[in-house]
């Protein structure tokens, strides 16, 4: 695949947004240097926990793209991404899933109460094959959501289900920093 035919990657982050040892802001700084285009859904403003808001925000950026776009999603941007998809259109060759959090089940300290996750819009998370292939990435002890559950959306998404062991939730609390295989789930994406 050559740069030209190559699609543009959109970051989607959870609800902590731009986290900056995270994998995925790694991640994208690897592939711009690389010399792919790379966009990251900016953190909202104003209204942070509205799903509605960081569906909006999501689509403006793929709006701006020019061409096919694959998503890489983390936690609670993998809920933004469904929720996006099941009401927008534009060429996605494929989205990388990541970690999704069970938002219908008490979460740990710190997090949002499943009452407030649907006062903003978040529940039921939409369980509808998504219209493009995807990738859902697995955790076997995330604190945020139990393998079942991960499981059980990448089947109804739709979707393929990859295990990647005791990760944690994949993110810096976790001791995740680099990610290395978000790299290569993502061309197997791209070449699907």
């Amino acid at each position: 695949m050559s740069r030209a035919t190559e699609p543009a990657v959109v970051i989607v982050p959870g609800l902590r947004d731009h986290v900056e040892q995270h994998w995925q802001t790694l991640l994208g700084a690897r592939l711009a240097e690389a010399g792919r285009t790379v966009r990251t859904v900016p953190p909202l403003t104003h209204d942070q926990l509205s799903r509605e808001a960081r569906v909006a925000a999501l689509d403006k950026v793929i709006s701006e793209i020019a061409g096919p776009v694959v998503l890489v999603a983390h936690s609670a941007g993998v809920i933004t991404t469904v929720h996006w998809a099941q009401g927008h259109e534009a060429e996605v060759r494929g989205a990388l899933l990541v970690t999704p959090p069970d938002f219908e089940t008490p979460l740990p300290e710190g997090y949002p109460t499943p009452e407030v996750l649907d006062e903003n819009g978040w529940t039921p998370v939409p369980r509808k094959p998504l219209p493009f292939p995807s990738i859902v990435a697995a955790s076997s002890n995330d604190p945020l959501g139990t393998v079942e559950h991960v499981a059980e959306l990448a089947r109804d998404w739709g979707g393929r289900l990859v295990a990647l062991g005791e990760v944690g939730h994949l993110n810096p609390a976790s001791g995740y920093g680099p990610w290395p295989r978000a790299e290569e789930l993502l061309r197997e994406l791209e070449h699907s």
